[in-house]
């Protein structure tokens, strides 16, 4: 028993080391030009609750979010306002078919890893107070997203009664 156990729990963690494996190779030199955020910020990430899930049918892609403990605690409390400290990450897959089940898709590789941190001090100037970042994968190797934030602002200010947030806690039950 303890054998089928190590070996359910083993194969459990391949998301997660692909995840650690993706954080190894993008920290720390990765920097977004337009406001500095760099992917140290979330360095831990791995240890973040999920949150929701989210496919993207324009992108074809899984996206996972996570919040850290700060984060979590206050969407789990439908805060509307998240507090200072809260980071919320996405991170996007590509899909394939299982190979055991084949109606089914599952997570690949990870495309790109997003975040955004509330951070009144630093990230008021849209008046939003969340600083976002991206970093994606381009030929085979991770780069921050050369195009700035303000697609990521301009997307998320259409959820701005929900403190630009488009995830909310997904119930389990």
């Amino acid at each position: 028993m303890k054998k089928m156990i190590l070996i359910t729990l083993s194969m459990g963690m391949l998301h997660a080391n692909d995840a650690y494996q993706t954080y190894n190779t993008m920290m720390p030199e990765l920097k977004m030009a337009d406001n500095n955020l760099t992917f140290k910020i979330i360095e831990g990430y791995q240890d973040y609750k999920v949150v929701a899930t989210h496919f993207r049918t324009d992108k074809n892609e899984i996206r996972y979010i996570l919040a850290n403990p700060i984060g979590y605690n206050a969407l789990k409390e439908k805060q509307k306002v998240m507090p200072e400290g809260s980071k919320i990450v996405k991170i996007g897959w590509s899909v394939k078919k299982m190979p055991t089940f084949p109606n089914a898709l599952e997570a690949d590789t990870i495309q790109r890893v997003e975040y955004m941190v509330k951070d009144s001090k630093n990230f008021n100037a849209n008046g939003d107070n969340w600083g976002y970042a991206r970093f994606v994968k381009k030929e085979g190797k991770y780069m921050a997203w050369d195009k700035g934030t303000q697609s990521c602002i301009s997307c998320h200010s259409a959820v701005k009664n929900t403190d630009y947030l488009f995830t909310k806690l997904q119930a389990t039950f």
